[in-house]
């Protein structure tokens, strides 16, 4: 599959009369947006914010960060099986607006509430903080139980970020980057003195509110898979999961997902990439056993040489990566996790709940147990009862408006399992 995205620039994002692009500005018609969120009959009521970068201004109950995109040519469309048809995707021609998103703030879900700065300290843990941010605050109507709203509020995101896209799809593209995954034997057979080299995507899939979505079917119900890395890049895989903001991956993380990138980069030069293949993140100690074998059977199978291995979340998770990681170096191939740490605000304590002598070869993103202070902000959008339902407040933290002491787990995506951050560590 051969996939091209061009990429325009976004520099800034306003409101206006009509949704289009200006050179580099984005303007955005407000009553559209709030228009075709309110077609859904679960919500109430919406109100839409422009936040840029540098701004005095603290988004609470971060829900997903979606990137606007269009396809402008091949089968199937953005986000498929949820907004439309499950055609195949990760073929042709997508326009991808960059520097732009959907910020989707909740009200309702009894979740941890995440965090984006869009300036001070805290600004430096979250990539949204640099990105143009349209922000949308949904009501759901009286009575809508929490899984609703949910479905409502996922669906509100990729319905505008799919609406700017296609409202803007005239628009030239400053840069444009093609990705090609031949059918997995072939592949193999273009760089046959290369290392055959996949990623295991690991998705969270452990129950209501903590899902992913994979061509708008939920992952707990899918058996290990083969996937183009393409199809990743061109909107087959959205998020549903609410918890964990430090650490979760957004719909714009999979859609931008850098291990997938950085493997491109590096195709054809110093190994071969032949493709990824996807496995869920299961409750029962029978499913995680069941997923894992069947991931590390289908690893030998593809004849990969190395594998790279990412997942979501931590603690239950940790099991699922491990057992992944010694299953399939078992069969004779290598293996590189990346992961975060969760080793206490001292970073003495054991950094993940489980190991394994075979895990010896690990990335790490950062100990999402590190705390901050964040200052006080002049805006604030998205609701929070009290300071002890942000992820992580200490004890002593202030009201909303104030100064809140947390640690970065709070933070949307300060240590992403994807890399997509600027946290590592280092052995002193």
């Amino acid at each position: 599959m051969k996939l091209t995205l061009e990429k325009i620039k976004v520099d800034d994002l306003v409101f206006g009369d009509n949704t289009k692009m200006s050179g580099t500005t984005l303007t955005v018609n407000k009553d559209e947006v709030i228009e075709k969120i309110k077609e859904d009959e679960r919500i109430a009521g919406a109100n839409i914010d422009i936040v840029k970068p540098g701004e005095s201004v603290r988004l609470f109950s971060v829900r997903d960060v979606i990137e606007p995109r269009v396809k402008v040519e091949g089968a199937g469309e953005v986000f498929p099986g949820m907004l439309g048809s499950g055609n195949q995707v990760g073929e042709g021609i997508t326009k991808a607006f960059k520097g732009s998103a959907v910020v989707i703030t909740q009200k309702m879900v009894e979740a941890m509430d995440g965090i984006i700065d869009m300036s001070g300290p805290g600004a430096a843990y979250t990539p949204f903080s640099k990105t143009n941010n349209l922000v949308l605050e949904c009501d759901p109507i009286s009575g809508l139980e929490s899984h609703q709203y949910e479905e409502a509020l996922r669906l509100a995101g990729l319905k505008i970020a799919r609406y700017i896209g296609e409202k803007c799809q005239e628009a030239t593209a400053q840069e444009k980057a093609v990705y090609e995954t031949l059918p997995l034997e072939e592949q193999k057979k273009k760089y046959p003195e290369l290392p055959q080299v996949g990623y295991v995507y690991m998705l969270q899939s452990q129950g209501l509110l903590q899902d992913t979505y994979v061509y708008g079917v939920n992952a707990k119900e899918i058996t290990p898979t083969y996937m183009y890395p393409t199809e990743v890049m061109d909107g087959a895989i959205v998020s549903s999961n609410i918890a964990i903001p430090c650490d979760k991956n957004t719909t714009y993380h999979h859609l931008n997902n850098p291990i997938i990138e950085d493997l491109y980069e590096r195709h054809g030069k110093d190994f071969n990439f032949c493709g990824v293949m996807i496995t869920n993140m299961n409750v029962t100690l029978k499913d995680k056993v069941s997923a894992s074998d069947y991931t590390a059977k289908l690893a030998e199978e593809c004849g990969f040489d190395g594998v790279i291995i990412s997942k979501e979340e931590y603690g239950n998770t940790d099991s699922d990566l491990m057992m992944n990681c010694r299953k399939i170096e078992e069969k004779g191939i290598k293996t590189v996790l990346v992961t975060d740490e969760y080793a206490g605000r001292d970073g003495s304590s054991q950094s993940l709940a489980d190991a394994d002598p075979k895990a010896d070869a690990v990335v790490s993103v950062g100990n999402a147990n590190e705390t901050i202070m964040l200052p006080p902000m002049e805006k604030v959008i998205g609701r929070i009862n009290s300071v002890n339902q942000v992820a992580s407040g200490l004890e002593n933290s202030l009201t909303q408006k104030n100064s809140i002491e947390v640690e970065i787990y709070a933070i949307v995506g300060a240590t992403n399992e994807l890399g997509f951050n600027k946290m590592s560590t280092a052995e002193l």
